[in-house]
């Protein structure tokens, strides 16, 4: 194909993509594609097409209406064709998608991805593969949905040192914990409505354990800390163990309940975690509700930065992958700019949540006898655990129970699990109904 006028010899007159996937999101990007395309063209400076989409059943029926020979079911059409430039992979999971990624890089595609299983877990190895083979490797819709985390965090935040990542980035489990907050409703009602909703997944288990979270700030923790860490380095709890009561007992003390994802540098050493807890009513995550994400990037030279926005569905995930596949667009033919190099390998050591430092809200069920709140706190004074506050709470007298709810001062995880295990084995009391840590 010889290109037109203002177009350099060997740059193709029109761009054609394969895309991977019509789901939710993959139906969003076609539909843009195809609705938009002049505008998109118009953008990348060179006509845009949508060549070939692989799906797993072509019979299927689809909410979108695609031009006739478009749909494949073998992924070759998409691989093997050399026509095809920019190949886009919004299946989800590890397989085949990954194989997928590696064959379309090494056939030397540019690449979008929305997979944050795949980039959580081998995406060092899959952005060497990429400088290999001169291409680039965009994933910006891996994390936060239409907010632009990504690439600020590859480009306009690269000049500072990340002292601290805390983020919101699961729509699901903010939904159902802005539900049990505001409607006090309990853990299975608020997940019952959140899948009547479409918010929640038939099998919500990576998002309600913090899975996914998980993989979404492995992602941004490597690209803060140019270090290269794995899911299995993030600490995760789940939020399935909240109870209304929770709630109630948050707000007396002055405080919301969010699942946060959290990377900070600690004498040289990043910690990573993934858990329900307990910030200030008026810190700026603490005000973040609904399905709405929110990335809070503390820099030794931007200070505190916060990325808010939808951090799920079609329309904001569709936004990321589109912006960067105009963005591979525009780099095809001109100078040569490297995808970014992570080293595969130990970098950045872990740091072990049983040195995790913090704050702890504890609420316990216990006999309601005289001296029982001394002898919990002779067990926390024993693990140099000093008591904030106390708050006790619900005394039942046909059981002679109560509850009773501490807060502490700073002090060690490791120091604070060993004590709540000995405060188990007191015969006063009949429960550690939940921990929770406070993030200031």
């Amino acid at each position: 194909m010889t290109a037109p006028s203002g177009i350099p010899n060997g740059i193709p007159a029109e761009i054609n993509i394969g895309l991977m996937g019509l789901g939710v999101v993959g139906t969003g990007v076609a539909a843009t594609l195809l609705r938009e395309n002049s505008h998109l063209s118009d953008l990348i400076g060179r006509a845009v097409k949508l060549k070939k989409v692989l799906v797993r059943d072509l019979s299927r029926p689809r909410d979108i209406d695609l031009p006739a020979g478009l749909l494949t079911a073998n992924a070759e059409d998409i691989l093997a064709d050399p026509d095809i430039h920019i190949l886009v992979e919004v299946m989800g999971g590890t397989d085949p998608a990954e194989a997928y990624l590696k064959q379309g890089l090494s056939a030397g595609k540019h690449v979008v991805t929305a997979n944050k299983e795949v980039m959580a877990k081998s995406g060092p190895e899959l952005l060497a593969l990429a400088r290999a083979n001169g291409v680039n490797l965009l994933f910006e819709a891996s994390v936060g949905g239409g907010i632009p985390i990504v690439g600020c965090l590859m480009n306009e935040l690269a000049a500072n040192d990340v002292r601290s990542i805390r983020s919101i980035i699961n729509g699901t489990t903010n939904y159902i914990l802005t539900a049990m907050a505001h409607q006090h409703t309990s853990f299975e009602q608020a997940l019952s409505e959140a899948q009547e909703r479409g918010y929640a997944e038939a099998d919500p288990t990576n998002d309600i354990e913090g899975i996914d979270a998980a993989y979404k700030l492995t992602i941004l923790a490597s690209l803060a800390y140019r270090s290269t860490f794995q899911p299995g380095d993030v600490y995760c709890e789940g939020i399935s163990k909240l109870e209304p009561q929770d709630f109630q007992y948050a707000q007396e003390l002055g405080f919301a309940i969010k699942s946060l994802a959290i990377a900070n540098l600690v004498d040289g050493a990043v910690q990573l975690r993934v858990y329900p807890a307990l910030l200030p009513a008026e810190h700026m995550l603490a005000k973040v509700d609904g399905v709405y994400n929110a990335v809070e990037i503390d820099g030794s030279l931007c200070g505190q930065v916060l990325f808010h926005g939808m951090g799920a569905g079609r329309e904001p995930t569709t936004s990321a992958v589109v912006g960067d596949l105009i963005e591979a667009a525009r780099k095809m033919g001109g100078p040569s700019v490297l995808p970014l190099e992570l080293p595969n390998g130990s970098g950045i050591p872990v740091r072990p949540i049983d040195d995790l430092m913090s704050r702890y809200y504890i609420r316990l069920g216990v006999a309601d006898h005289p001296g029982v709140l001394a002898q919990i706190a002779q067990v926390l004074g024993d693990g140099q655990i000093s008591i904030a506050s106390v708050l006790q709470k619900d005394v039942h007298p046909e059981t002679e129970s109560a509850e009773i709810v501490i807060t502490t001062h700073p002090a060690r995880e490791a120091s604070v699990q060993k004590a709540l295990q000995i405060i188990t084995e007191l015969p006063q009391v009949r429960r550690v109904s939940n921990t929770l840590r406070i993030e200031e």
